[in-house]
């Protein structure tokens, strides 16, 4: 499973993260929301491979979107 992450930096702004790589940065949080899901599921379509976007919530880690690999059955696509 590929994960891409937001993180929010000390200023507020919001950056876009897949494993240890920043990928996008200085984003509101509904654009950098909507741009990690369309990345991983980008993603998911050129590769197959399951890919799902986190972000950190008050206690625990909020899962906003899971995009599942083919005929895996514990796996259902979000969006």
């Amino acid at each position: 499973m590929v994960i891409y992450s937001l993180r929010q930096s000390p200023d507020g702004d919001w950056s876009i993260r897949r494993e240890s790589a920043t990928l996008f940065s200085q984003l509101r949080l509904g654009p950098a929301i909507q741009l990690a899901r369309e990345a991983a599921r980008d993603e998911h379509n050129r590769s197959g491979r399951g890919t799902c976007v986190e972000m950190p919530g008050p206690t625990s880690t909020i899962r906003l979107a899971q995009y599942a690999r083919p005929g895996h059955p514990l796996e259902t696509a979000v969006a």
